[in-house]
């Protein structure tokens, strides 16, 4: 077979699959929300479901607990196949995580589930180690277009998170290509994406770009805050509770606790509602610190799901309660902080700028670049995927930092 044949092949598979399999988490996702929402008493049970998960993962291979950074560790050194048993269990552990109430994401269970069905491809057409490099990367692009709905930042995304200096020109178009397949999967699929709009963007003059530079610091300071309390909760647990299986059973009993004392519900879940009301609506300056407290909680006991909706709902909740003091149009500053806070906690401020512009539009663009890039040099030498190596210009900045002391970053 041709070698373009081949891979031309390999991404309508891949993306094929990856779209579906994205298709059928986010229906899924859709009723276990609006069923927990209609039985709060559910929440009760978050236990019982973080037993479920842990034992779970417990039995399975142990490399699947690693999540998105095994699909890094593969392209950093490729090792053993990711195995497909990751796509089944990290589809059911995300739906128990919210449909019992925990403070998750989607985006890592759709990668996941990429990565595991581009692994598929490896003994089919007995690829080598250097092409399973392009296989991760196909698998990541297909997994994050699908489900944001967003081809190009999809395509971008797999390529930075990545870094871009190990492509080759081939796994540029592949990314590229794999990712139409898999969003253009998911619309024939009629699943519809949330919409976000920026309807006013002034013109940029030298006041606009004093807040936009203040701003974007701070929404570089909430991903490092993210970032490092995911962490930190991971750590904790792993320190105190010994027996895997055990450790999300306790964190969901503190997670209900905690839920039924706070007398509310909006910083669970995805907290897509309150995302798209920061957008027209000012939210309290707690908003945001309280997601990045429960996501970091939730998954940093062992619960499934990804860190990027949680992030898009810290960004656009931070920027909606800056808009108090900063004279900026409010959707445009939870525009800004969608993204930036994503860009900094993931070290990708191309992919983020691109997705910023698929998401608001073209005229928003200079706004949300300028956010995108200085979040991502002030969000702290370490992000979101612990497996990420720091490339790149950022790499260079903080390892001058550490030789003058400042290791804290």
């Amino acid at each position: 077979m041709p070698i373009t044949l081949k891979w031309i092949l390999i991404c309508c598979l891949i993306g094929i699959f990856s779209g579906s399999a994205s298709a059928f988490f986010l229906v899924s996702l859709e009723f276990v929300t609006k069923v927990r929402a209609h039985n709060e008493w559910i929440i009760w049970m978050l236990p019982l479901g973080g037993l479920l998960i842990g034992y779970s993962y417990f039995y399975a291979d142990s490399k699947i607990a690693k999540g998105n950074n095994l699909l890094l560790e593969e392209y950093n050194e490729p090792d053993k196949r990711v195995p497909f048993l990751m796509a089944p269990l990290v589809l059911l552990g995300t739906l128990i995580t919210h449909f019992f109430g925990g403070s998750a994401g989607r985006e890592g269970t759709a990668v996941q589930m990429g990565g595991a069905i581009a692994d598929l491809c490896t003994p089919i057409f007995k690829l080598n180690h250097s092409e399973r490099k392009t296989l991760m990367i196909l698998g990541i692009s297909a997994g994050f277009a699908s489900v944001f709905g967003t081809p190009l930042a999809g395509a971008i995304f797999a390529l930075e998170v990545v870094f871009f200096h190990k492509i080759n020109l081939r796994s540029i178009v592949l990314s590229f290509l794999v990712a139409y397949i898999a969003y253009f999967t998911v619309e024939f699929w009629e699943i519809k994406h949330t919409h976000y709009s920026i309807p006013s963007v002034p013109e940029m003059d030298f006041t606009a770009l004093f807040w936009i530079i203040i701003v974007s610091i701070l929404f570089g300071l909430a991903a490092l805050l993210f970032a490092r309390s995911t962490h930190f909760w991971g750590k904790l647990f792993s320190k105190n509770i010994k027996y895997p299986p055990l450790r999300p059973f306790v964190g969901g009993i503190i997670l209900a606790l905690s839920i039924y004392f706070i007398g509310t519900t909006k910083y669970i879940g995805l907290g897509i509602p309150m995302i798209v009301d920061a957008f027209s609506l000012h939210n309290a300056p707690y908003d945001f610190i309280l997601k990045i407290l429960f996501t970091g909680f939730t998954l940093g006991a062992g619960f499934k799901g990804g860190e990027v909706t949680p992030l898009f709902f810290v960004g656009a909740t931070l920027g909606s309660a800056l808009s108090v003091i900063v004279p900026l149009p409010i959707a445009l500053l939870a525009g800004m902080g969608f993204v930036a806070v994503f860009s900094g906690s993931t070290h990708t401020p191309i992919a983020c700028t691109i997705m910023g512009i698929e998401l608001f539009g073209l005229q928003s663009g200079v706004y949300i670049g300028i956010a995108c890039i200085i979040a991502y040099f002030f969000s702290g030498s370490v992000g979101i995927y612990k497996s990420q190596i720091l490339k790149g210009p950022k790499s260079i900045l903080y390892q001058s930092i550490r030789k003058k002391g400042l290791k804290y970053l």
